[in-house]
């Protein structure tokens, strides 16, 4: 299926497309819960109280681009019924508990400005609840009722993030508590 924005048409995505991630999860506390472990590295990001919703949402897709080739990338809306999902009509795909998705092939720039109204992690936010590039190189997942952001990948990238102050990343390890310190679970 197809959809139109921005004067183009963009295919929405199957379950084929996040049959990788599908069942691949697993429940609890760890940062496996929003990432299958197959990654090589693995972190936890939010924004700070300091930076506004589009700084820290620029820098989070500059570094990850810096690691990806080009190549178009998956977005994901997570169907709340209150935030955007961009494409209301569109077909949705379920991942993690049968939560609907709306998946749409796109790229970094859609991820940054599709979405209007803000997400769970912040009422300003653009950014989509899952993403990854279509080489499954890395994958960013925020679940439902986390204010936080999981992301899995080549260790270099994770580095990247832990070393930007804006991106403000921890390394976790795939087995550890992947709330970030400082922060509450709702």
């Amino acid at each position: 299926m197809q959809v139109s924005k921005d004067g183009r048409s963009w295919r929405i995505g199957a379950a084929a497309d996040v049959s990788w991630i599908a069942g691949h999860t697993t429940a609890g506390v760890s940062v496996t819960t929003a990432i299958p472990p197959i990654f090589d590295a693995y972190a936890t990001t939010y924004q700070a109280d300091d930076v506004t919703a589009a700084a820290y949402e620029n820098v989070l897709i500059e570094d990850l681009s810096m690691y990806t080739p080009d190549q178009p990338w998956w977005v994901a809306y997570l169907d709340t019924g209150a935030h955007d999902v961009v494409f209301p009509d569109a077909p949705r795909v379920s991942l993690n508990w049968n939560w609907p998705y709306v998946l749409v092939e796109a790229g970094p720039q859609q991820a940054l400005t599709w979405r209007t109204g803000g997400h769970m992690r912040h009422p300003h936010g653009a950014l989509p609840d899952l993403f990854f590039p279509t080489d499954r190189s890395w994958l960013v997942s925020a679940l439902w009722d986390d204010t936080w952001t999981c992301v899995g990948g080549p260790a270099p990238l994770i580095h990247t993030l832990e070393r930007d102050p804006v991106a403000n990343a921890r390394r976790v390890q795939p087995d550890e508590d992947s709330l970030p310190p400082g922060l509450t679970r709702e």
